[in-house]
Order: structure tokens, then C-alpha cells, then sequence
């Protein structure tokens, strides 16, 4: 062995240390570069959010969207002679589901978080004789929505919503697993775009799959609970920062409630 041979092999240890750092920053600079620009695009959103109406503004057919900021959105009055709304806004609600008993019927309130599916379930298990869950929510979770309207077409319980509730982003889909489903001509339904857990400051290729995968499920899901699927249009075409409030035709058009009352 020569002299020069240590010399040679750390020489070559350091050249491919070298390389792969060079090929880690390319990585690292790549995946910068990717989100920044993501971000760089939502930039004028985060800035300029929704030109629409508030959602106490009135909906007429063809003017249904509403600006929509699930965690402090003002709720309108419920209507000439109808029982004030409990919450000033979706802020003042309950940051996950509370669930409350009166006879036959399991008021369930607030928003949808992780875990609230089991947690319904459970509840169920604990309660007997209910007939209806009352809904009043402002959505969260898609997942749990629809693992909390399976169980309710399981369990053979109704759903219902009164004058002064509201049910929106996922909770309709909450509503439609009521073997039936009524809601007061006064209470307000509107859905949007979904994001299925993933940060919106992440490259879009990243987030498509799942995106396409969770709608995919959520279509399923109304079509095994008898709901006309076209629905989601609405849905899909509303961005998260807006919600499309149903109107009672639509509703009944769309098999998402089975009557509405006055």
C-alpha cells in the first residue's frame, strides 16, 4: 500500500459527500420553490378574499353564494316570528360536536372535528329510544361527516334541523344519512370545496390525489344514501372562503332533504 492511498480514499469520501449535499440542496431548493409558488398564487385570495355578500344578506335563486369564514361568520335572523338564532356566528359556536338529549330527539352541535364520528357512536350506544338528531353546525371534518351519516342510516334515526340551525361544508352530508330528513323553510344548507386534510401551502400535485380521492368518496357516500349526486356541483364550483346556500327546491330536487316545513 502506498502512501497516497489514504490521501485518494478520503479525497473520494469527500467528493461524494460533496455530491450528495449538492443533490440534497437541488432537492431542497426544488421543494422551496414548488411551495413558494403555490403560495405566491393564493397570495391574491389571502389578500382579496371574497367580493360576496355576507351570509345575512338574503339568498335569491341565482344570487346564493355567500362570503364564508367557517370560524366567524355572522348567522342571519331565521325569519319573521322564528326563535332567534342560539349563536351570533359560527365563531360563538361549539369548536366540535356537543351532543344533547330532549326526548326522542339528540341535538348535535357545533363543529365537526377529528374523532367526532367515534364519539357519536358512542353516544349512541349510551342513548335509547332516540328517533331524530337535530343538526346545527357549521361542518369541519369530511370524514367524520360521512362516518357520522352512515351511522345514523345504520341506527334507522331521522335528521332534522329547526328555524334558527344551520348546516354547512360538510354537515349536509351529516343530514343526508337520515332515513328522513326535514328542515325548517328558515333554516340555511350550503356547501363548498373540501381541502380533505391537506394544507393548502402545499405544491398541488401533492394534494390532487387526495383531493380527487375524497370527492370520489364523498359522491359514493349520497349516492348509497339515495341522494342525486349532482348535488356536488355546487360544491365544487364554490370556493372554501364562500359557501352556496341551497334553496328548499333544490333540496327537495336533489332527494338531500325529504321535506320541508314551515
Amino acid at each position: 500500500m502506498s502512501a497516497a492511498e489514504p490521501h485518494g480514499r478520503v479525497r473520494r469520501g469527500w467528493n461524494t459527500r460533496r455530491v450528495l449535499l449538492a443533490v440534497l440542496g437541488l432537492q431542497l431548493g426544488l421543494a422551496v420553490f414548488l411551495a413558494g409558488r403555490d403560495v405566491i398564487a393564493a397570495l391574491p385570495q389571502m389578500a382579496w378574499p371574497s367580493s360576496q355578500p355576507q351570509l345575512t344578506t338574503p339568498v335569491v335563486p341565482g344570487d346564493q353564494r355567500r362570503r364564508y369564514a367557517p370560524r366567524d361568520t355572522p348567522l342571519p335572523d331565521a325569519g319573521p316570528g322564528s326563535p332567534e338564532r342560539p349563536f351570533r356566528n359560527t365563531a360563538d359556536m361549539p369548536q366540535r360536536l356537543e351532543f344533547h338529549r330532549e326526548g326522542d330527539v339528540l341535538r348535535a352541535t357545533g363543529g365537526i372535528e377529528a374523532g367526532d364520528a367515534k364519539r357519536f357512536q358512542e353516544e349512541l350506544a349510551r342513548e335509547e329510544g332516540l328517533s331524530r338528531v337535530r343538526l346545527n353546525s357549521p361542518g369541519g371534518s369530511v370524514s367524520d361527516a360521512l362516518e357520522i351519516g352512515r351511522g345514523l342510516r345504520a341506527a334507522g334515526l331521522e335528521t332534522v334541523m329547526g328555524a334558527e340551525d344551520v348546516c354547512f361544508s360538510a354537515c349536509p352530508y351529516v343530514l343526508a344519512g337520515g332515513t328522513v330528513r326535514r328542515v325548517h323553510a328558515d333554516a340555511q344548507v350550503g356547501m363548498h370545496q373540501h381541502y380533505f386534510g391537506k394544507s393548502t401551502v402545499l405544491p398541488a400535485f401533492l394534494a390532487v390525489e387526495d383531493i380527487q380521492r375524497g370527492q370520489g368518496a364523498v359522491m359514493t357516500y349520497l349516492d348509497a344514501m339515495g341522494i342525486d349526486t349532482l348535488v356536488m356541483r355546487h360544491a365544487l364550483a364554490t370556493p372554501p372562503d364562500e359557501i352556496y346556500v341551497l334553496l328548499a327546491d333544490e333540496m327537495l330536487d336533489y332527494r338531500l332533504v325529504t321535506e320541508v316545513v314551515e
